[in-house]
């Protein structure tokens, strides 16, 4: 069942209908869905942390402790795009499990890959949106 109101937009758009070989596009139709559960049902986790990192071809896959697996492409971090696949697997995760290091001292890759970067909260400027 349409409200008014989407029968009016489903009218306004069937008269301004596009033509297209001299006929009159099919008007729009609003599809209402009912919404089974309240956003209150839904986990939204605040905090990640990293459990384990691992590597594939293309991309490293962050496992965090929430279940979630966050990859982030190679091509977006040059030192580990271009370091060897040994190397990328001398890493070490932080006390708070928020980074991964790479040591200098440990191998040829000096890097570090911060879940605040990528996790990041949303700036004022952005919220406007």
């Amino acid at each position: 069942m349409q409200s008014r109101l989407s029968k009016k937009i489903t009218r306004s758009y069937a008269k301004r209908g596009t033509h297209t070989n001299g006929k009159r596009a099919k008007p729009a139709r609003a599809v209402w869905y009912d919404i089974p559960y309240p956003a209150s049902a839904y986990t939204f986790p605040k905090h990640a942390r990293i459990k384990t990192a691992r590597f594939d071809r293309n991309s490293i896959h962050l496992d965090l402790t929430d279940r979630r697996v966050l990859s982030i492409p190679l091509r977006w971090i040059p030192s580990l795009y271009h370091a060897a696949p040994k190397e990328r697997a001398k890493f070490e995760i932080s006390c708070d499990h928020r980074i991964l290091i790479w040591d200098p001292a440990k191998c040829a890759i000096d890097d570090e890959i911060r879940l605040d970067d990528y996790f990041g909260s949303i700036s004022p400027c952005e919220t406007d949106i």
